[in-house]
């Protein structure tokens, strides 16, 4: 018992310790789809569809199994076969046939050839199934923007926090020098209190974007499944190239559903071949097979039976243009999809060539502005300039490195909303 106590404890340090390892671990954004695709409850339907698939081909393939049918009836009918001759014949007396008659017969029957029916049945149950299979990777593959959204919605904040750190270090580096102009009694304490409560201001917006940044990572791990804490660290994506093809999941699902058509096309064919199969029945009534005889016997029947429909040739013509049509609705979708997405990555494109050129413009303008504040700090200690000058330059600064935050993780954004519509990241 006590053993068993130990065991249970150490497993549970160990669970500990591995979940602790996960959490001191950076999470990557490939690392953030997978989880989320994991954890999505609508990836269990892949096990539905499979069992449904396994079920389906397995009743069809029954089709090559030996068929039993059991049949039986009891009649009355309003008259029945006499035998009478015009002279009777001394000695010889014809029997009468009873007018209720009863029938009680079971036939097993072996397909001998199907037309290829029952394999077509098969592989369209396999077709069928690959499709659903396919509309469960769109939908799974929805998530990605869902993480995109949020990933970098923590980078971003995460990089405000960073710079907020930054004004706060710039408004004390001002409070130190007030004082110092304070205590040689150049200067006032309003001054000192000015950049007081625009510290506090900072400490407020510190606030503001934790609490934000707490909201989005709960959020990140209920859609991944993973335990995120507010020391959760994310992994800066490394900057993406677009290249290559488009090769989302719905042009697999196209190709899939103009598979089934393939198959709908060769079961037109297949229904109206003949079907040929061996049969045996065996029976049990009155009267069997000798009419002659008014008593219940047994009986049996055996031979080949040929099956052969042909109404289907009615409409085989229209069956076909039926299947064509499909087929042209999907090539349609298919098109109209393609051109949806190639005008999406045009515009995407586009956005990728502003950001990068506003990255450009937003470093030399925090270079000037980090120039322009350093000056205004040395005059602020000289008393050359008020505390409000030297808070304006401050801000401009500091909104100088926020617009480069966010156009940098913009620009991310934009490489990843790239990849996702292109598809060229799925493996």
């Amino acid at each position: 018992m006590i053993n068993g106590i130990k065991i249970l404890i150490i497993s549970c340090l160990a669970l500990a310790a591995r979940e602790a390892r996960a959490q001191d671990k950076p999470l990557t954004i490939r690392e953030a789809y997978q989880l989320a695709r994991k954890n999505y409850p609508m990836i269990r339907q892949r096990g539905l569809i499979e069992k449904a698939r396994d079920y389906s081909v397995g009743n069809a393939a029954r089709g090559y199994l030996p068929q039993l049918t059991v049949q039986g009836q009891a009649t009355y009918q309003s008259a029945v076969t006499e035998f009478k001759l015009p002279v009777a014949i001394p000695g010889v007396e014809f029997p009468n046939i009873s007018k209720d008659q009863y029938k009680i017969l079971g036939e097993v029957s072996q397909t001998i050839y199907d037309g290829g029916n029952i394999r077509t049945q098969v592989r369209s149950h396999e077709a069928s199934a690959y499709v659903e299979t396919q509309k469960l990777e769109v939908e799974l593959y929805k998530l990605n923007e869902r993480v995109n959204q949020l990933f970098f919605g923590i980078l971003m904040l995460d990089e405000q926090l960073k710079q907020n750190e930054l004004l706060k270090k710039d408004i004390n580096l001002g409070i130190q020098k007030v004082r110092a102009l304070i205590d040689n009694g150049t200067a006032f304490k309003s001054n000192a209190n000015t950049l007081k409560a625009e510290l506090l201001k900072a400490d407020q917006r510190t606030i503001d974007l934790r609490a934000s940044r707490k909201a989005y990572t709960e959020m990140l791990g209920l859609l991944t499944g993973r335990t995120l804490g507010d020391s959760a660290v994310l992994e800066k994506p490394a900057e993406l190239t677009a290249s290559g093809d488009i090769n989302r999941p719905e042009l697999k699902l196209y190709d899939a559903r103009n598979r089934s058509l393939d198959i709908q096309a060769q079961l037109i064919d297949v229904r109206n071949r003949p079907k040929l199969n061996f049969f045996f029945q065996g029976g049990y009534g009155r009267p069997a097979l000798n009419i002659l005889n008014n008593g219940f016997d047994p009986y049996y029947i055996t031979g080949v039976r040929l099956n052969w429909s042909l109404s289907g040739f009615y409409t085989v013509k229209k069956d076909r243009e039926l299947v064509r049509i499909s087929r042209d609705a999907i090539q349609l979708q298919k098109e109209t999809f393609l051109f949806d997405t190639n005008l999406a990555v045009k515009q995407q494109n586009a956005e990728l060539d502003r950001f990068r050129q506003l990255l450009t413009t937003d470093d030399e303008i925090i270079a000037l502005r980090e120039s322009i504040k350093t000056t205004a700090a040395a005059q602020l200690e000289n008393g050359v300039i008020n505390t409000s000058d030297f808070l304006r330059e401050v801000n401009a600064e500091d909104q100088a490195r926020q617009n480069r935050i966010l156009h940098g993780i913009q620009l991310l954004m934009s490489e990843y909303a790239l990849d996702n519509t292109m598809g060229t990241s799925i493996e």
